[in-house]
C-alpha cells in the first residue's frame, strides 16, 4: 500500500473506515474512545483541508484501505506531560492522529510508520488506554511509553514518542 494526501472525494470511503475502526475498537473492549460522533465529518474535512489528511491505497490502485492524519508541527495537548516526560521535547516533531482502516487491512501500521518516519525522525502518538491493539502496535513499532496527556475535553491519553535515525 501507499499514502497519498485524501481528498474530498475520499470523504465517504473514510467515514466509512472511521465506523468499520470504531467497530474494531467496541469489539476488543475499547468502548470509549471514538464516542460522541469522534471522529466528526466536518473533522476529517478540516484534516484534508489543512493538508493533514492521507489515505493509504492499494499498490494496483482502487479505493482507500486505511485513513490517518498527520500533521507535523506543534499538539497543544502534548505540551504538558504528566507522570513522565517526552524522550525530545524541544526537537520538531509529527504526530500521527485518528487512524482508521477496515477489520480485513493488515500492515496498515506499518505504512503509517513508514511514512511518517520518512518525513521526520521524531513521531509523538497517542492512544486511550483501552486501545489494546493501539498500544501493541506502538510499542511493537519501537515508540517509548512517555506519560499521560489530557486532551482539550479532559479525555486523559497515553502518550509515546519515537525517535528514530
Amino acid at each position: 500500500m501507499k499514502p497519498r494526501p485524501a481528498t474530498i472525494e475520499d470523504l465517504d470511503v473514510i467515514m466509512d473506515l472511521v465506523g468499520k475502526a470504531r467497530g474494531i475498537m467496541r469489539s476488543s473492549g475499547n468502548m470509549n474512545q471514538w464516542t460522541d460522533g469522534y471522529p466528526s465529518r466536518e473533522l476529517i474535512e478540516e484534516d484534508i483541508r489543512l493538508g493533514h489528511g492521507f489515505v493509504e491505497v492499494p499498490d494496483e490502485g482502487g479505493d482507500p484501505i486505511a485513513y490517518f492524519a498527520y500533521i507535523e508541527g506543534i499538539e497543544p495537548t502534548y505540551n504538558t506531560i504528566y507522570e513522565g516526560e517526552w524522550l525530545d521535547a524541544d526537537s520538531p516533531y509529527a504526530v500521527i492522529h485518528r487512524l482508521a482502516s477496515a477489520p480485513e487491512t493488515h500492515g496498515v501500521f506499518d505504512a503509517v510508520i513508514a511514512f511518517a518516519t520518512s518525513r521526520v525522525g521524531n513521531i509523538k502518538i497517542d492512544t486511550h488506554r483501552d486501545n489494546r491493539i493501539m498500544q501493541h502496535n506502538i510499542l511493537k513499532h519501537g515508540f517509548s511509553y512517555c506519560g499521560i496527556i489530557y486532551l482539550e475535553s479532559g479525555a486523559e491519553r497515553l502518550a509515546y514518542q519515537l525517535i528514530s535515525a
